[in-house]
């Protein structure tokens, strides 16, 4: 067991401790069970459901299969419509900067108006914490999934779902949409950070953070499984083809043959399936044409059918909305559609009136069966009732220790130490620059990026898009360097450099980070993928005068001119490693090796898209799977 596994089961250890000295807010709940049998702890799961189902009306039927926005939620509304599940989309919160104790309270303030209902059937609140508990502040940003796939550590993955569990937990929120197991074949997509690798096997490896998430499901287990109330439900996602699209235009068409999409695109779901996972979203995008979201025949016939997923099924965001052109030109049809296909739960998100009336009139006039209704909402309650959301449904405080623990900032550390590539060290294999000199004397730091936290956190970082400035917590690549260097050593930082800036300074060498700005989905599509200004006259200006490393931050490969990377002495794909800039220092520095490996071709130029490893042909800049060391010794 190493430091951080250490760290991590100490403080774990002693949060169950504390828990079970106190009794936690929902002892009681766990001890009294009634006479109702759905309400039996001691009962099958599958009684319960049946039980519970035998009870509700029509009405209390919709409202499970419905999840609505916080912002637009209220405990009456709660009550009236009888809602399932509540979620806060990215960026929204109960206040700026809100604490674990801010988020405890409006979650519990939701729970407490489900509990009240008739049948007093808890809710669901879910949430995207897709690189650690990315919308609170003070959590834990781990590097996003491009950064993971190039660690090739299933391992790795499964310890940061354990800790982004707990942190999730100390707000009081039981369920995320994570994680994202697109296969993301051109990186103009705007979400491609968010897949782990343009291999299928190397994302279906990593679904080992469902295990950390939810627990590891016990041989022979069959369904959703969550372990117990310090885990959450997980949702693999966008099912299916997301990272296929044409031109990696966002919600776009993925054309390609059935075989093709099962052996690149499906695979890892055959995997997330057997860990149990507890729920898959839907992807906006089409497979040659259709809409996912009214797609029968692969989520019904197939998802549900030949991979015997026993989770639920939950739409996007307006997913049902979209399935017309315009979005909402047709919203009864929409609804028939996208339920008739096999969607259990809506993420309506705001009109949640209209979604029940809409359902209510298509069940009432014999468009959907009612055998349809009854399977979304008895998988909806399979997956709460294995969650223990019945016998636990307000969060603990116990928790609120977890929120950016130590032990998760150093696995964050270790996780980005493991993902960076070096791609080049030295202009001549005889004349390295890394690892460098702790102790030189004057050292020249450059370019916004190195200390910036938004910057170095990308996309759904405490905003959906995420934005520059220390929006959260955490260390800068430039504060890990000053963290790293002797106490003799002189650190010169300048965000954007003239053109002079770096001569005749005697500076030994310098560390140059640039990069892109933060993006998410949509918005992150791009046609050249060249680096953003200052970002090139930056290397140019700087590593024509003195020794330089240049570190690229970013969600993706991006063209690097032939004489820009003459220019640079080293070159290190840092992708967006989160709030903990020390893990770059501590691999400059050379307290460890370089370990990563290229999740995605580097290609040479955008006209070669997409390309990919296997491609008939392939001529990249750098190679999927290219990483050097610095062949450290004695470490």
């Amino acid at each position: 067991m190493d430091r951080t596994e250490l760290l991590l089961a100490i403080s774990f250890t002693l949060i169950m401790l504390a828990a079970c000295s106190h009794g936690g807010v929902n002892a009681a709940a766990a001890q009294s069970p009634t006479k109702l049998l759905y309400k039996d702890f001691n009962q099958p799961v599958a009684l319960r459901v049946k039980d519970l189902m035998s009870r509700m009306t029509l009405a209390e039927k919709i409202g499970q299969m419905t999840q609505i926005e916080r912002s637009v939620t209220n405990a009456s509304d709660i009550e009236q419509y009888l809602v399932g599940s509540v979620l806060s989309g990215g960026g929204s919160v109960p206040a700026p900067n809100a604490t674990a104790f801010q988020w405890n309270n409006m979650t519990d303030y939701f729970q407490r108006s489900a509990l009240k209902t008739r049948l007093g059937i808890p809710l669901m609140y879910g949430i995207d914490a897709v690189h650690g508990h990315n919308n609170v502040y003070g959590a834990t940003i781990f590097p996003h999934n491009i950064g993971l796939g190039a660690t090739r550590d299933p391992e790795l993955a499964q310890r940061i779902g354990v800790a982004t569990a707990l942190e999730v937990r100390s707000t009081g929120i039981q369920y995320v949409f994570a994680p994202c197991l697109a296969v993301c074949r051109d990186p103009r997509w705007g979400r491609c950070y968010e897949s782990y690798s343009e291999d299928p096997d190397v994302v279906t490896s990593m679904t080992t953070i469902i295990d950390g998430l939810q627990g590891q499901a016990p041989v022979g287990w069959e369904g959703p499984y969550v372990e117990n109330n310090y885990k959450v439900a997980a949702t693999a996602k966008h099912f299916v083809g997301d990272g296929g699209t044409t031109h990696g235009i966002d919600e776009n068409n993925t054309v390609i043959s059935y075989k093709g999409l099962v052996d690149i695109h499906m695979k890892a779901y055959f995997s997330a399936v057997a860990r149990g996972v507890s729920t898959i979203m839907v992807s906006y995008s089409s497979w040659n044409g259709e809409k996912m979201h009214a797609n029968r025949f692969l989520l019904t016939d197939v998802l549900k059918g030949q991979l015997g997923f026993k989770g639920f099924l939950i739409s996007d965001w307006e997913g049902l909305d979209r399935i017309t052109t315009p979005y909402d030109a047709n919203y009864t049809y929409s609804v028939f559609t996208g339920i008739h296909a096999g969607i259990d739960m809506v993420m309506v998100p705001f009109d949640y009136e209209g979604f029940a009336s809409n359902l209510t009139m298509e069940i009432n006039i014999g468009n959907i069966p009612m055998s349809r209704i009854d399977d979304a909402v008895s998988r909806i309650l399979r997956v709460k009732f294995e969650m223990g959301l019945f016998e636990y449904p307000f969060g603990d405080p116990q928790l609120k220790s977890s929120l950016g623990a130590y032990p998760h900032r150093e696995l964050a550390r270790e996780a980005v130490r493991k993902s960076l590539v070096l791609l080049k060290n030295g202009k001549t294999a005889n004349t390295p620059l890394l690892p460098l000199d702790k102790n030189a004397q004057k050292i020249l730091v450059v370019g916004a990026h190195a200390n910036d936290i938004g910057l170095q956190c990308g996309g759904w970082t405490i905003t959906w898009q995420g934005s520059p400035g220390n929006t959260t917590l955490g260390t800068t690549i430039l504060q890990g360097i000053q963290q790293t260097v002797g106490s003799s050593s002189e650190i010169v930082y300048k965000a954007v450099p003239d053109k002079n800036f770096a001569n005749g300074k005697g500076f030994d060498y310098a560390i140059v980070v640039i990069g892109e700005i933060p993006y998410a989905e949509f918005v992150g599509d791009n046609n050249n993928l060249t680096i953003p200004a200052p970002g090139i006259e930056t290397v140019e200006y700087t590593c024509k005068a003195v020794k330089c490393v240049v570190v690229i931050i970013s969600g993706r490969p991006l063209v690097v001119p032939p004489y820009l990377l003459q220019s640079m002495d080293a070159f290190v794909a840092a992708w967006l490693p989160g709030t903990e800039g020390q893990g770059i220092a501590d691999v400059l520095y050379g307290d460890y090796d370089f370990t990563g490996k290229l999740s995605r071709t580097w290609f040479k130029s955008v006209d070669q898209l997409p390309m990919n490893v296997g491609d008939n042909y392939y001529d990249p800049l750098f190679p999927f799977g290219f990483g050097l060391k610095m062949g450290l010794k004695n470490r």
